[in-house]
C-alpha cells in the first residue's frame, strides 16, 4: 500500500495565528484565559489549550469581570465586542485577517448605500459575526434556489460577499445566478477568496485522481473539512471525514493500493501523522509521499497588544 498526502493540507495561517494568540496570551496574562466559542473547529486543539488553562465559553456573560477574553478566528459581531468592553474585559481579537477583510468589504458597501447579499451557511459562527459587523440590510443565501427568492429594493445598488470557508467552486453557481438576475451586482475579486480554502479543495480534487480512497482529517462541524470530503467524492472516489486515527474503519482501506490523506484548515499535522501510523498497523505501507501542489508561505501579523509579549 502507498499513502499519498495532499499539498497543501491541514492548518492554515489564520488558524495558526489564532492558536499562537492564545498561547501568547497565556504567557502574558497567565491562566485562566477565556475564549468565546471554540478558537477553531477542532476538538484536539481545544482540549490541548483547555489543559493549559483556557476556558471556552459560549457567551461573554460567562467570563468574570476584568478577565481576559479572546474572540475566535471566526470573528464576532460588533455588539458582542462592545458588551465585552462594557463589562471591563480585556479583549484580544483572534479573528482571521481574511474574515476581517470580508467585514471591511461589507462595511464599505454599506457606507456607499449598497444592499448586500452574503453567500454562506446560516448558523455558522463566521456568518453571525459578519452580519453583526455590517450596518445595512444583508440577505443571507446559500443556494441557487435562494437567488430566485431574495427580494431586493434597488438592483442597481447591490453587492455580494462570501463566507471565507467557501471556495470559488462552492460559490460559482450561486454567483452566476446572482449576476444573471442582477446584472449590475458587484462583488469581490478572486484575490479576495480565502487562499487556504481554495488551495485545499483544488489539492484534494487533484489528489483524488491518483488514489483509491481519500481520508479527510477534520472536525464534523468544520465547514471547510466537509467540503474537502465532498470534493473528493465528486471525482468518484470514496471519501471519509474523520477527527483522528481512532475513527478509521479498517474496511475503508482494505484492498486499496493507494490511500490519499488531506486535512481541514484546523487540523494539526500530528493528527495526520497519527493516521499514517494507524494505517501502517493495519497494512504494510511501501511508501508515504506528498503529491505535488501549492506550497503556502502565508503568515499573518499578531495583534499589536500581544506583539511586545511575543518579543
Amino acid at each position: 500500500m502507498k499513502v499519498l498526502l495532499a499539498q497543501p493540507r491541514g492548518i492554515c495561517a489564520g488558524v495558526e495565528r489564532a492558536i499562537e494568540i492564545v498561547e501568547i496570551a497565556l504567557q502574558k496574562f497567565g491562566p485562566p484565559i477565556y475564549v468565546r466559542h471554540e478558537i477553531v473547529h477542532n476538538r484536539h486543539v481545544v482540549s490541548r489549550l483547555a489543559a493549559k488553562g483556557v476556558v471556552f465559553v459560549e457567551d461573554t456573560d460567562e467570563v468574570p469581570e476584568g478577565a481576559v477574553v479572546i474572540f475566535s478566528a471566526h470573528g464576532v459581531s460588533a455588539a458582542v465586542e462592545q458588551h465585552a468592553r462594557e463589562r471591563g474585559l480585556t479583549v484580544v481579537d483572534a479573528t482571521c485577517p481574511l474574515v476581517s477583510k470580508v467585514h471591511t468589504e461589507g462595511q464599505r458597501y454599506a457606507r456607499t448605500g449598497y444592499e448586500i447579499i452574503m453567500i454562506g451557511h446560516e448558523g455558522h459562527p463566521e456568518i453571525e459575526g459578519t452580519l453583526g459587523r455590517i450596518q445595512a440590510k444583508v440577505h443571507l443565501i446559500s443556494t441557487i434556489d435562494d437567488v430566485a427568492k431574495v427580494e431586493i429594493k434597488n438592483p442597481e445598488k447591490l453587492a455580494y460577499i462570501t463566507q471565507t470557508t467557501l471556495s470559488v467552486d462552492d460559490t460559482k453557481a450561486v454567483i452566476n445566478a446572482l449576476k444573471a438576475r442582477f446584472p449590475a451586482i458587484v462583488g469581490p475579486t478572486l484575490r479576495d477568496i480565502c487562499y487556504a480554502t481554495q488551495n485545499r479543495q483544488s489539492a484534494v480534487r487533484d489528489l483524488a485522481q491518483h488514489v483509491d480512497v481519500v481520508l479527510v482529517v477534520g472536525a464534523h462541524n468544520s465547514s471547510n473539512s466537509s467540503r474537502l470530503r465532498e470534493r473528493a467524492k465528486e471525482v468518484g472516489i470514496p471519501s471519509y471525514l474523520i477527527e483522528d486515527a481512532s475513527q478509521l474503519d479498517p474496511a475503508w482501506i482494505e484492498g486499496k493500493n493507494t490511500v490519499g490523506i488531506t486535512a481541514g484548515a484546523s487540523a494539526p499535522e500530528d493528527l495526520i501523522e497519527g493516521l499514517i501510523e494507524r494505517i501502517k498497523e493495519l497494512a504494510p505501507v511501501e511508501e508515504v509521499s506528498i503529491h505535488p501542489g501549492v506550497e503556502e508561505n502565508v503568515h499573518f501579523r499578531l495583534p499589536m497588544s500581544l506583539t511586545k509579549a511575543q518579543a
